[in-house]
């Protein structure tokens, strides 16, 4: 009885031809992008543009009218009192009138933020933050603002010179505004910081003035 041979193995060109034709019905024909992905990319695209545009338009109009930074200057003062506790404790009182100018013709100015600060020989012993306010083109504003100092330490020599300034009746303060302003023309705004300082000589308290 004659025995059948098994069927010849496949040959290499065979099994890879097979492969292929598995893993293309596989694949899956690529997908359309959809239309509102589409819209949304143009929409960002516009408006990231009219940004960039508004930016340079604020630009020139800016450079073009040239801004003048707020001035602030300090119009009067009164010096109630002074006195050192034991070690080197300074406590103080001292009223003073700031003048508040916004020396531009055309454009608006508003103070974001506000912060004024009383320091000797460059140490703080006092600061006060003011409420925000706007002023108009060519509007000054007087403001009175009380500056304490409580318990602040003092190094034993600044102890020793406001002792001596206190005795002859002659007292010398920086007083230093930190101001984060806002300078509008129309729609168009830019916003920047303003340090302004004063130095201030007083005579000695309960009633010392400028």
């Amino acid at each position: 009885m004659e025995q059948e041979n098994p069927p010849p193995p496949a040959t290499r060109r065979q099994q890879v031809g097979q492969g292929d034709y598995k893993q293309e019905g596989l694949l899956r024909p690529p997908r359309r992008t959809n239309a509102l992905v589409w819209c949304f990319a143009i929409f960002c695209s516009i408006f990231s543009l009219l940004l960039i545009l508004a930016g340079v338009i604020t630009l020139i109009v800016f450079l073009a009218v040239k801004p003048k930074h707020p001035s602030f200057d300090i119009a009067n003062a009164s010096l109630n009192s002074i006195y050192i506790d034991s070690p080197s404790l300074l406590n103080g009182e001292l009223f003073i009138l700031a003048n508040f100018t916004n020396p531009n013709q055309r454009i608006n100015v508003g103070f974001e933020y506000l912060n004024i600060e009383l320091l000797f020989h460059g140490t703080l012993i006092a600061a006060r933050a003011i409420k925000p306010f706007e002023q108009r083109s060519g509007q000054s504003r007087l403001q009175t603002i009380q500056m304490v100092s409580s318990q602040v330490p003092l190094p034993p020599m600044l102890s020793w010179e406001l002792q001596r300034q206190v005795r002859n009746n002659r007292i010398q303060y920086e007083i230093r505004g930190n101001f984060k302003t806002r300078a509008g023309l129309g729609l168009s705004h830019i916003t920047y910081w303003v340090t302004r300082q004063c130095l201030v000589e007083l005579t000695s308290p309960p009633n010392g003035v400028l």
